[in-house]
């Protein structure tokens, strides 16, 4: 069975007429994918053809040119044996990384990396349905020199080595089967970011909140970072809410400097949080760090804009984050999202992913789960983001019940979107960009 071709797809959703997603550095995205499809001259079990599905997250323009980036990587795997693929993705991986000239456009940063991992997301699915499993179970079911196999550990071993990290593995091996059956009958912890998007209306707020309550969630986040008056009102409306059993987080987007970061969280400390999410610029590791000493004991989460593993290990070092937040369409897939959980591990850091975007709420699910049932064995301190949008555009969606993920049983990534949904919402010919578009130019000029 080889791969025979690449097909990528522009998909853009337009949440921006709904003012989903907003926050204080991105006040109208519109949330898009750059879609990559992995054909094979092979069939699925139910006859049909067998191809891989994976993507990135953006926010609309620009979507199109981590499309670009992405067909020049997916190159490599055309002609590709995907048994040989699937029985060492490491070098895969590597493969794709020594393109020298793809790479100088990083290098492991920017779009040239959240195109990697839109195909390297694809290339999972792809091994992860020949195989029959769930790339959690799949990467959970792998020795612990098999695992460390796939994680890029390159530029880690002042920090982590080869040694160290199948030492942390065997340490978890027993209780894998009892932690399965654990997840099988509770899930994973989620936590909403549903009630709080920075453009709602104080009611939408309010009842939002209300209704986060009644469905069990015991975590909710709030956007915050644009009026600090309003972000006073806001988190009050928020603790009434929920009352003063539940936990409440809050997330600036990277939108101030270290000093006022440190002032504006301090003045919302009052509503009890747990953390303050992205509080300034995502590459300021030091920065971090004194946000951190300046406002304990709320504690500090960042890592969904983190370019790699080397910023995690800096961030770790330094003891510049309280909660891991690692992103599946910015890091370059699941080999360097294990470097990063066996880093977490080692230092001791809760893994919380983001997933406030397209199909990162599927894929993420994968990540719990296997840092739970094989690396770091514990859900405590944990709790993994959910956003519920947009689920309805994948034939394999993220389940939700009573707060907590159902662990994913079908074999892939969960990263397959639905044919008419790509028809629909593909960027700018699918039907509903086209009639919108049609419509605009038709506009009178105001």
């Amino acid at each position: 069975m080889r791969i025979t071709s690449v097909e990528i797809e522009d998909i853009r959703f337009p949440t921006s007429l709904t003012a989903d997603g907003s926050d204080a550095m991105n006040k109208d995205g519109d949330y898009s994918a750059a879609y990559v499809v992995l054909r094979t001259d092979g069939t699925a079990p139910d006859g049909t053809p067998l191809a891989g599905f994976g993507l990135t997250f953006t926010t609309g323009r620009g979507n199109d040119i981590v499309g670009v980036a992405a067909r020049q990587q997916a190159a490599h795997l055309v002609g590709r044996d995907v048994q040989a693929m699937a029985a060492d993705m490491g070098q895969v991986y590597r493969d794709l990384t020594a393109d020298a000239q793809i790479r100088w456009l990083g290098p492991e940063k920017g779009v040239v990396h959240l195109s990697l991992s839109a195909v390297m997301n694809a290339a999972w699915d792809l091994v992860a349905r020949v195989a029959g499993k769930p790339v959690w179970r799949l990467l959970a079911d792998m020795t612990p020199e098999q695992l460390v196999d796939v994680a890029d550990l390159r530029y880690l071993s002042d920090a982590l080595t080869r040694d160290e990290a199948i030492a942390l593995l065997r340490a978890k091996e027993d209780g894998k089967a009892a932690r399965i059956a654990e997840l099988e009958a509770t899930g994973y912890p989620c936590y909403t970011t549903s009630a709080g998007w920075l453009g709602y209306s104080d009611e939408k707020l309010r009842r939002l909140c209300q209704e986060a309550v009644d469905a069990g969630y015991q975590h909710i986040k709030l956007k915050v970072g644009a009026d600090l008056d309003e972000d006073v009102r806001r988190c009050a409306i928020a603790r009434e809410v929920i009352g003063p059993e539940r936990t409440l987080m809050i997330d600036a987007n990277q939108v101030w400097d270290v000093d006022q970061a440190i002032e504006w969280t301090n003045a919302l400390a009052q509503f009890d949080l747990l953390w303050i999410e992205e509080p300034t610029s995502p590459d300021d590791v030091l920065g971090h760090a004194a946000i951190r000493r300046g406002v304990s004991p709320v504690g500090v989460a960042t890592g969904e804009h983190c370019h790699n593993r080397v910023m995690f290990k800096q961030f770790m070092q330094a003891g510049a984050m309280d909660f891991c937040q690692l992103d599946a369409g910015r890091l370059a897939s699941l080999n360097e999202i294990v470097a990063v959980l066996l880093l977490a591990a080692k230092f001791d850091v809760p893994v919380c992913p983001h997933a406030g975007g397209v199909g990162l709420c599927e894929m993420v699910q994968h990540v719990s789960m296997l840092d739970f049932v094989a690396i770091s064995g514990t859900r405590e301190g944990r709790v993994t983001e959910f956003v519920d949008h947009l689920h309805e555009h994948f034939t394999d969606p993220c389940i939700v019940r009573d707060a907590a993920y159902a662990p994913p049983s079908l074999p892939g990534y969960s990263t397959e979107m639905h044919a008419a949904s790509v028809a629909e919402f593909r960027y700018p010919d699918g039907s509903y960009w086209a009639a919108r578009l049609a419509a605009e130019q038709a506009a009178p000029a105001v």
